[in-house]
C-alpha cells in the first residue's frame, strides 16, 4: 500500500476536497493538521512515506532533506512554481515532482479586503463594537487616490482594474515593464522612486527572486508618503520586515495589510503582532475553496499518473532521470 503525506492541512480539510479513491492502487493517506519547521522533524515524519503533498512553498525541500528520504518516490506541490523545492536535487535523486493549476482571483480579493481593512480601520472598529463603543476612527478615502503597484503581472493587472473601478489613479513599475504593457491595463508606467513617492496604497506583486528580495527596504520606505498604506499578498521577503517595523513604530507610515512573513506561521512573540496601524492574515490568499479544489483535485490527479507510469504536470528539469524518477 501506497503511503501519502498531505502537509500543512490546517484546516483538515483535505479529505473534502481530495477523492483518493481515485488512485488506481490501495493507498493510505495521512494529513498533517500541523507545520514542521525543524528538518530533522520533516524527514523523522515523512519517512514512511512514498509520496508527499506539500502547501505551496511552506515547507523547504532542500538537497540535504531529500537525501534523507529514500523512501520518497513523488513530490507533489500545490502550484506550478514552488521557489522551496530543489528541483536539481530532486532530478539527481529521481524523485519526480509534480504541480497543480490553480485559482487567479483569491489573492487578488484578499488584497483588497486588507487595503479596505487598513483605509478604513475594520479590525478597531468592529472591536469598539463589540465593547460597546462606536465610530472612534476617520477612514481614507480610496477614490482620488494613488494606488501603486509593484509587478503588473496577472495578479496585479486584476489588482490594477479594480482600483481603477474604485476610481483611483493606477500607477505602476517593475522592472521589466513597459509603457505598453501598462497602458493595456488601461494605467500608467512610472519610475521606481516615483512609485514609492505617490502611491497612497502600495501593493506589492512580485515573484520572490534574489531580484527582489528585500526591495522594499528602508529607503523605499522612507520615499513614501506618512499617510500611505503597504500592502503585500505576494511573499514576505520582499518587503524588509526590520524596515517596515521602524517605520509603523516611528509613525512615518500610515498602515499595512499584510498576509505574507519571512517565517510562517509566524511566531507567537514575533514583533509584527503587536505593531500598530496594522491588519495581519495567516498567508489566506490562496485559500479559498475554489483554489482548495483545484489543488486538490490535481494533487490527486499527479499521484494516479505518477502511479500508472505517465506523470502530467513535471517540474523536474529535463535531463533528470526521468519524468518518472524513482522507481514508482
Amino acid at each position: 500500500m501506497r503511503r501519502i503525506a498531505v502537509l500543512d492541512d490546517f484546516q483538515s480539510v483535505a479529505a473534502r476536497f481530495a477523492d483518493w479513491s481515485l488512485v488506481p492502487e490501495p493507498v493510505e493517506v495521512v494529513a498533517f493538521p500541523d507545520h514542521l519547521a525543524d528538518p530533522d522533524a520533516l524527514v523523522e515524519r515523512l519517512a514512511p512515506f512514498d509520496v508527499v503533498v506539500a502547501m505551496r512553498e511552506r515547507t523547504p525541500f532542500r538537497r540535504d532533506v531529500l537525501e534523507r528520504l529514500p523512501g520518497l518516490r513523488l513530490l507533489v506541490t500545490t502550484g506550478m512554481r514552488n521557489a522551496s523545492i530543489d528541483l536539481a536535487a530532486a532530478a539527481d535523486l529521481g524523485i519526480a515532482v509534480c504541480g497543480t493549476g490553480s485559482h487567479p482571483t483569491g489573492p487578488v480579493e484578499l488584497t483588497w479586503a486588507l487595503i479596505l481593512a487598513v483605509a478604513r480601520h475594520l479590525p478597531r472598529e468592529d472591536a469598539a463594537v463589540r465593547a460597546g463603543g462606536w465610530q472612534e476612527t476617520v477612514g481614507t478615502d480610496l477614490a482620488g487616490a494613488t494606488l501603486g503597484v509593484l509587478g503588473l503581472g496577472r495578479l496585479g493587472a486584476r489588482v490594477a482594474s479594480i482600483g481603477l473601478a474604485f476610481g483611483m489613479d493606477v500607477v505602476a513599475w517593475s522592472a521589466n515593464l513597459t509603457d505598453e504593457q501598462a497602458a493595456e491595463v488601461g494605467v500608467r508606467r512610472v519610475g521606481r522612486d516615483e512609485l514609492f513617492a505617490t502611491a497612497d496604497v502600495l501593493t506589492v506583486h512580485l515573484v520572490l527572486s534574489d531580484r527582489t528580495r528585500g526591495l522594499v527596504g528602508r529607503e523605499e520606505l522612507a520615499r513614501m508618503k506618512t499617510s500611505a498604506i503597504l500592502v503585500n499578498t505576494s511573499r514576505g521577503p520582499i518587503v524588509d520586515e526590520a524596515a517596515l517595523l521602524a517605520a509603523l513604530q516611528a509613525g512615518s507610515l500610515g498602515g499595512a495589510g499584510l498576509d505574507v512573513f519571512d517565517r510562517e506561521p509566524l511566531p507567537a512573540d514575533h514583533p509584527l503582532r503587536s505593531a500598530p496601524r496594522t491588519v495581519l492574515t495567516p498567508h489566506l490568499g490562496y485559500v479559498t475553496e475554489r483554489t482548495y479544489e483545484v489543488f486538490y483535485r490535481e494533487a490527486v490527479e499527479d499521484v494516479a499518473a505518477f502511479l500508472a507510469g505517465d506523470p502530467v504536470r513535471v517540474l523536474t528539469r529535463p535531463g533528470s532521470a526521468g519524468p518518472g524518477g524513482r522507481t514508482a
